[in-house]
């Protein structure tokens, strides 16, 4: 693991938790000499985790949409930023330029984004960790849901497990580094679809 992408808030959030969890996972990270790759944001948590990182000499690229990058929402100071045309490439090119995915607290997009890179995993289109940086139990009710999804076979327990979770930034990266995807059949009972 070389490359981390953090999924978070363009916003800072309420609790004073989620921005302190930024700095320390952008610490971390740079203690690894693990490179960040994010949404290329200088605001919210995004910027947060981006600047924490930079002040102890890791390295940050940010992806970005021309159309953001407009809106003067970009972060100047980053090892490198590269702009794109969508959020479809957006997404394509963090996913290209990782080997783990994180999610921190976040909304629409943290979830939308962190989501897809586990449907990829599902469906076999890459084997990379995906973690839920869980702050006070910010992600407790999606791993329910994910429990839930098991319970009533729309999804497998492998599935559900491939899905790492830790309220403590130096845990949750131990476990992306050790953990090993299974590659299992999507369909649970592929006789009655």
């Amino acid at each position: 693991m070389k490359s981390v992408c953090v999924f978070c808030a363009s916003s800072p959030g309420a609790r004073p938790a989620y921005q302190e969890a930024a700095v320390s996972l952008g610490q971390e990270l740079a203690r690894r000499g693990l490179q960040l790759v994010y949404g290329g944001g200088k605001v919210g948590l995004m910027g947060i985790l981006a600047d924490a990182m930079l002040e102890v000499g890791g390295e940050v690229v940010g992806v970005i949409p021309k159309a953001l990058l407009d809106k003067e929402v970009g972060h100047q100071g980053l090892t490198e930023l590269h702009v794109v045309e969508s959020m479809h490439q957006r997404k394509a090119m963090m996913a290209d330029l990782a080997d783990a995915f994180i999610a921190m607290p976040g909304g629409f997009g943290t979830l939308e984004e962190f989501c897809e890179m586990l449907t990829w995993l599902q469906l076999g289109l890459h084997s990379k960790p995906c973690g839920l940086l869980n702050i006070e139990g910010f992600y407790d009710p999606l791993l329910a849901l994910f429990d839930r999804a098991v319970a009533d076979r729309l999804l497998r327990r492998e599935q559900r497990q491939s899905v790492l979770a830790s309220s403590i930034a130096c845990d949750l990266l131990n476990c992306l580094a050790e953990h090993k995807p299974v590659n299992v059949d999507k369909w649970i009972d592929r006789s009655q679809s």
